[in-house]
């Protein structure tokens, strides 16, 4: 089986290489203007040349984001933000507005243009008009069904690429275009500068219809009527791979690498297995756990089928392991780590690398002045410690 693209955000250089290191087959990421995520690290100008070097140099494609719903007077910038990503390397870009993704046809001929899902495509029809005015590839809104997917599919033919999202934070907000960050902070959500209220504990109350209450469990605190679970569909990849798509996307540009790594890892293991029809009911319950690893809301498939369970009140975070540290390098059985969060002699620790997670304990700690440590708490500190096996640049610990 021929299995879709595994698409990895990138918030900033950390996460795109962990996404190329854990298995990506292309990255999506913003400069630091024009995309859906102002607040995260992104890339300049010298950063976006370089990261499209290192993900060709690993046959990966590198998608650029400028999808805000401009104003007229962003269009030059846009177009000029266009014309550099074509000349750096990148390989398609991702837009929203028909204004700016016309301006930008004109101006970068020939230029790779995916359809953001901003636009809300539903139906064959919308697709149809989209790939007649040069769109390769459509991001399908969240709101679609499986079976609306791949009935879409089937009737669009071979014409043009279909990508769904596939795991993370889901929006509330049809598609993402929202406006109540904008009523109440300034902050507009769809020139990427949420404030995310969704996620916001509200009292919910009606006085003109006493005793009729709002479905919901009440706390002390409020509750977070608004807030969407996060996507999770590891278990269902088989039946996504059957659906005509192109490419699986990964929402997450304001995550960190442990994030990324762990997320692209677990379904590139899924996808693979895909192909090779070895995804059993076992690989489902195991890369599920490992999804548990990383911090996330209650998971559910989204609309895939049909409404969620819990439409709202998702504002609790958890995750079953904790980003320790990332491997700057490895020599004569010792890592050198940067640490992340407080490490002490001891810790029951795993080893992440693309191969797999291997544990191990914390043993004979040593900065990197041959200092030994029993417990280091400052980040971004640097030591070297014993580790179960080879690892390189990149790889990562937890705990």
């Amino acid at each position: 089986m021929t299995v879709p693209e595994l698409l990895a955000p990138a918030g900033g250089e950390r996460q795109l290489k962990a996404a190329v290191r854990f298995g990506a087959d292309a990255v999506y990421l913003a400069l630091t203007r024009n995309g859906m995520r102002a607040r995260a690290t992104n890339f300049d100008r010298d950063a976006l040349t370089a990261a499209a070097a290192f993900c060709h140099a690993h046959s990966v494609r590198i998608y650029l984001t400028l999808n805000i719903f401009p104003r007229d007077e962003d269009i030059d910038s846009i177009v000029d933000d266009a014309r550099f990503a074509r000349e750096a390397g990148v390989d398609a870009l991702i837009m929203a507005d028909p204004g700016a993704i016309m301006a930008v046809a004109r101006a970068v001929p020939g230029v790779e243009i995916h359809l953001s899902t901003q636009q809300s495509t539903l139906n064959a029809a919308s697709a149809r008009f989209w790939f007649d005015q040069g769109v390769r590839r459509i991001v399908l809104a969240r709101e679609l069904t499986l079976s609306q997917i791949t009935g879409m599919r089937q009737r669009l033919g071979p014409t043009g690429e279909l990508e769904a999202f596939v795991h993370g934070a889901v929006c509330m907000a049809y598609s993402g275009r929202c406006a109540l960050s904008k009523y109440l902070t300034g902050r507009d959500a769809d020139r990427g500068d949420c404030a995310q209220p969704c996620r916001w504990r509200y009292r919910l109350e009606e006085q003109r219809r006493p005793g009729v209450y709002f479905p919901v469990e009440q706390t002390d605190e409020g509750v977070s009527l608004f807030s969407a679970g996060d996507l999770n569909m590891i278990r269902h990849i088989d039946l996504l791979c059957g659906a005509g798509l192109h490419a699986l996307k990964i929402e997450g540009r304001m995550k960190n690498e442990y994030y990324v790594a762990t997320v692209v890892s677990a379904y590139r293991k899924a996808l693979d297995a895909v192909r090779d029809g070895r995804y059993t009911p076992e690989m489902k319950d195991q890369l599920s756990r490992e999804l548990d690893t990383v911090s996330h809301r209650p998971y559910d498939t989204g609309f895939y089928f049909g409404p969620p369970e819990r439409p709202g009140g998702n504002d609790r975070l958890t995750q079953t392991r904790e980003f320790c540290g990332a491997v700057l390098g490895y020599g004569a059985g010792r890592a050198t780590v940067r640490v992340k969060r407080r490490l002490r002699q001891g810790d029951q620790l795993e080893l992440m690398t693309p191969a797999g997670v291997t544990a191990f304990t914390a043993t004979d700690m040593r900065l990197m002045d041959g200092t030994p440590t029993v417990d280091c708490a400052v980040p971004d500190t640097a030591l070297t410690m014993p580790v179960p096996c080879p690892c390189e640049d990149g790889d990562l610990i937890r705990g």
